[in-house]
Order: C-alpha cells, then structure tokens, then sequence
C-alpha cells in the first residue's frame, strides 16, 4: 500500500521550497530559486534507487527505473514540472491538514476572514471525509505541479520496494517553468528515450485528457495623439477611446467566464494606457483548428477597419504561436490512452476523459515526437489562494503510475 503519511510528508517538503517562475527573465530556469527543489530532487531520485539520474545545465531531471522483465517492452515515461505560477505568491507556503473534511467551510485565515467554502467551491463536498491539504489564505499551495511530482517519486519508490510487480523500462522527467510556457523547450526528447509518456499534471480525479487549446497571444498596440486638452479640437487623438473600440468590437461572451468545454475565447488579461499610446494584452484559444485561425484573423481585420476608419496606422497587432493540440499527435496512438483508462478501470476511478482547457507540457512535447496525454494529480483551485488537494487523490494517481507500468509490463 502506499503509504498516506509518507505522501503527506513529501508533497509538504516540496511545497515549501519556493520555485515561483518569472516570464520577464531570459534564463532557463527562469529563477535561480528552482534550482533548490530541483537539486534536492535529484539527490532523492539516487536515494529512492533510480538509475542514469541526470541535472542539465538548464535543470532538466530524468532519471531511470530499469526494467524487472526479462523480454522487451516499450519504454514509457512520466513527467511533471516544478515550477510554481507567477500569478500568485509561492512564497513561504504554509500547507494546512484538515483530517476527516467534514463538508462545511474551512477556515484558511482568521486574521483575515479568508474561507474555502463548498457554497462557493462545490467540488469540495466530492472529498467529505478525506484529508485535504490547504494553504494559509495568502499564497498558492502549489499543487500544480508538486502533487504530480509526489506521485511520480512516490510510484517509482514503490516500484523499487515492490519487485514482484512487472514492469519495463520507465523514464522520469521533471521539468522547469511550465508556468511560463517553456516547461518543454529545452527538454531533450532524444535523450529521454521513451515511447510515449504521460504528464501528471491534472486536477481532479480520473481527469485523463489528449486535447488542448490551440493557443497563441496577441500584443494589440493603439497610437494617439497629445495636445493641450483646451486647444484639442480636431488634434487630440485619445489612443485609449481607440482600444476601447477594439475591445467592444469583440465577440462579447467569447471570454473565459463565459465558455466551457470545446468553446474557445478571447482573453483580454493586461491593459496600459495612456492618451498617447494604449497596449491591450490577449490570449487566443480554441480547439478547434480552423476557428483558431478564424480567431486570429478577426484580430487583425478589426485591426485593418479600425485603420482605414481612422485614415491612418492607428492600431497595429503582433501575433505569435504559443503551442497547439496535442490530439493530432495523439489519436495516431490511441493506445496509450486506453492503457490509462484501463489502469483507471481497473483501480475503480471513473475516468474523466474531456478537453484540457488550457496547454501543459505534453501539447509541445507531442508535438516533438513524445506523445503525451495528461492525468490527473488531484489538485483544485490552481493559481491562487484557495488551492487545496485531497491526499487520497495523489495517493490514487500514484497507483495510477504503478499500474499503468504493470500493464504496459504484461507480455502480449
């Protein structure tokens, strides 16, 4: 069995090294705090009896279990990233155990009120009665993705410790600033030798996902024109009316709050304006590929209207390509899902197939020639305050691994 205390222990010591990336640096890893997990995991990954545990330059982690069978089997690996989102502070996390959740409201911080309740988080009332691990209220936790890595370190000690179990040549992979789109960049595919992988980084249980977003990310820049407000008439152009009218213009329930599913949206996440010159930040999502490119082109053709409107470059857009759907890469080699789905089954999770509402590092890395769907780690609330995890779900992604490694073990 896995051991609930042991899980405990190791996902609290990850989550309270600070691995916060940053998208303004140019460096790989992108801070220079990364590295302190990243060199107490591979010294763990040696301790625990893995084999070829390697650090790059860039602080990419593999290391190997090799194979008890004395046949051929593919190679398969298991991947999860380090890093911590930008977005909310993972600094100085304190995790909170709240044993035996008894479905009312949780009290995170009582200095400043904040609570995690189930009238607003109704997911929380799935995992009455189980242990949940919190944060205090003022940073994340940092489930995404030091759950995945948990479950991934956790199954590999307990494949070692368990012999009888059957099993190929698995592959491990942790990797830097997934937070900031890079988490695949310098990964190197060809050394990591495998036949196809899974990251572990979903959220709730039984969430098992080979589609994402096609995504990319729009810079929409708006010129005006400054004079002296009291001798303005018919001079004075206001850049920020401009991008007023090229936000309205816009599909206005195409937002992230008001689709779900296959929808796609534009998201407008950063405005900086003044009368001079406005800068207007989107991102661009969409399963589908031709709406994808549909979405794009109506950027730049409310671009092109707003100009010839105005008789001259008032608006101009940049837009760039960030990654796209991994199910291209992936329905060639379906199987690799069904083994998922089958070691689910076969530990009575009821398996969540559905789209990825977002990218992760399988999209870049199926896309280099590592097929790569995503499992759950059992996280909620990514991002923010109100993270929190149910130790039961990290312990069922763990055995999720080993019995995935069992099966691809079986002879055929």
């Amino acid at each position: 069995m896995i051991s609930k205390e042991d899980i405990i222990k190791r996902f609290v010591g990850y989550v309270t090294v600070d691995t916060e990336s940053d998208p303004a640096s140019d460096t790989t890893p992108s801070t220079a705090k990364q590295w302190d997990l990243a060199n107490a995991l591979v010294d763990e990954l040696k301790a625990i009896g893995l084999e070829d545990v390697t650090i790059d330059k860039h602080a990419y982690i593999m290391a190997t279990l090799p194979s008890n069978l004395d046949y051929e089997v593919p190679t398969i690996g298991f991947i999860s990233h380090f890093d911590t989102t930008p977005d909310f502070t993972g600094a100085n996390v304190k995790p909170q155990i709240i044993d035996n959740y008894d479905g009312k409201e949780i009290l995170l911080n009582k200095a400043e009120n904040i609570i995690l309740s189930p009238d607003y988080f109704e997911d929380l009332l799935q995992y009455k009665g189980q242990t949940i691990i919190t944060t205090d209220g003022t940073t994340l936790l940092g489930a995404d993705d030091k759950a995945g890595i948990t479950e991934i370190v956790s199954a590999m000690e307990y494949l070692v410790q368990n012999p009888q179990i059957k099993h190929g040549k698995i592959r491990v992979g942790f990797t830097p600033d997934e937070e900031i789109g890079r988490g695949a960049h310098k990964f190197d595919v060809e050394k990591f030798g495998a036949e196809w992988a899974y990251t572990m980084d979903g959220s709730q249980i039984g969430e098992l996902e080979y589609e994402n977003f096609n995504a990319a990310g729009a810079i929409v820049k708006v010129k005006g024109k400054i004079v002296h407000p009291g001798y303005a008439k018919g001079k004075l152009i206001n850049s920020m009316y401009i991008a007023n009218e090229y936000m309205n213009s816009l599909p206005k329930l195409e937002v992230p709050e008001h689709t779900s599913g296959y929808e796609g949206f534009f998201h407008l996440y950063s405005i900086k304006g003044e009368v001079e010159e406005t800068i207007l930040e989107y991102i661009i999502r969409d399963h589908d590929k031709a709406h994808f490119e549909a979405r794009k082109e109506m950027m730049q053709k409310l671009t092109n209207e707003l100009n010839s409107q105005y008789g001259r470059e008032v608006v101009s857009i940049e837009i760039k390509d960030q990654y796209f759907n991994m199910k291209e890469k992936v329905e060639p080699v379906m199987h690799i899902v069904d083994i998922a789905e089958e070691a689910m089954k076969q530990l009575n999770i009821i398996p969540l197939i559905k789209p990825i509402r977002g990218g992760t590092d399988g999209s870049q890395l199926s896309y280099m020639g590592l097929p790569c769907p995503n499992i759950f780690a059992g996280g909620h609330n990514f991002h923010g305050r109100y993270e929190y995890v149910p130790v039961e779900s990290m312990i069922k992604a763990t055995e999720v691994i080993c019995k995935i490694a069992e099966l691809v073990g079986q002879k055929k």
